[in-house]
């Protein structure tokens, strides 16, 4: 493993421990809003994506290695496929999808089942409806202005060492920011903006839909009942009841990573269009080796796994059991890692006694 982590430029970093990329994808998920208000502004020639899958180099460099992570991702439940059937006596067959906050092709190309279960469904619920309308959302999470900036006297620097404050001020200069001008702002929305591949910023300002968003936009013009989940309050409240100390250590890891967070991308990108999403969790441990060593590292991680993923999780299916039971015919897409796992989405419809079946291509 040492001959790969080297040859990896230790690619992952700490970012994927302290931070992990499921909060940077996450990030990406509750930000969706910012994301669409971003189309106003001037749009870029679009950059072509670099990313180069880590799992290949791993499968290339150390096969013993990628056969444990693989068996390990064969051994999660509900973690090989992005589509479900959900069914009841009485009621019509429903849908749960997993979706990626991005707008590569890849992403938003439906598989076929995918695009005739959404096809075929009468209610469309997703994470969140306020995408559809930033200004909005914008207005509520003024209403609560702390989840976004500093609002008593003090700035990010505040929380910061002298060396960290180089680094992110590094950083952001190379992304043509200044600290001092976003100095006031929480750190988990600097994150989510430094986490982004320049392609998909590019993509995203220059008015493409990520595809949660398409799949709002196409609900609507279909005529078809849209639903959300959650509200984007709710989603910055999870990632602001976390500790500031690992949301700084997060910005800092994802700032020193620089261009690599591409090729962070791209793998999931990768394991995300062939369904394998049980192989994320192990595809983080297996390139952090912080994560087994580092105890604070470890601690951090898991209250955000708990707080994102876990809790989130038993929100969604509260909110989406009178959908199903209303009659059926619903299509549930949220984001792809809320899907897998004893905690997953797909496992607690099935204890609340719907049967759920995994569809695949």
């Amino acid at each position: 493993m040492n001959r790969l982590f080297d040859r990896m430029d230790r690619l992952s970093g700490p970012l994927l421990g302290a931070l992990g990329l499921a909060n940077a994808l996450f990030a990406l998920s509750f930000l969706a809003v910012l994301f669409v208000a971003m189309q106003s502004l001037p749009a870029h020639a679009g950059e072509t994506c670099r990313g180069e899958n880590v799992l290949d180099q791993m499968k290339r460099d150390d096969p013993a290695s990628y056969r444990k992570l693989m068996d390990e991702a064969a051994a999660t439940i509900n973690g090989d496929t992005l589509l479900f059937r959900i069914d009841k006596p009485g009621l019509a067959s429903s849908w749960l999808f997993g979706t990626m906050h991005l707008t590569d092709e890849r992403v938003i190309d439906l598989p076929v089942k995918a695009k005739q279960a959404f096809e075929g469904a009468d209610t469309v619920a997703i994470e969140s409806t306020e995408i559809l309308d930033p200004a909005k959302a914008q207005m509520a999470l003024f209403s609560k202005p702390d989840l976004t900036m500093f609002t008593d006297g003090k700035a990010l620097s505040d929380y910061l060492t002298a060396e960290q404050r180089d680094i992110l001020k590094d950083g952001l200069a190379k992304r043509g920011m200044q600290l001092a001008l976003v100095d006031r702002m929480k750190p988990w929305l600097l994150t989510a903006m430094v986490a982004l591949p320049k392609c998909e910023m590019d993509r995203k300002q220059a008015g493409a839909s990520f595809l949660d968003l398409k799949l709002a936009q196409d609900a609507q013009r279909e005529g078809k009942d849209l639903k959300g989940l959650e509200t984007i309050v709710e989603q910055f409240d999870a990632m602001a009841s976390l500790p500031m100390e690992f949301h700084v250590r997060g910005l800092i890891d994802t700032i020193a990573l620089g261009d690599k967070i591409d090729d962070v991308v791209e793998t999931m990108i990768e394991l995300y269009v062939q369904g394998r999403t049980g192989a994320v969790w192990p595809m983080l441990r297996a390139v952090t080796p912080e994560m087994e060593s580092d105890e604070d590292l470890a601690a951090g991680y898991a209250a955000f796994e708990e707080k994102m993923v876990h809790v989130r999780n038993r929100t969604m299916l509260q909110r989406a059991t009178p959908l199903l039971d209303k009659g059926g015919g619903v299509f549930i897409a949220v984001g792809a890692l809320h899907l897998p796992g004893d905690k997953g989405l797909a496992k607690l419809l099935a204890d609340a006694g719907y049967t759920v079946t995994p569809v695949y291509e």
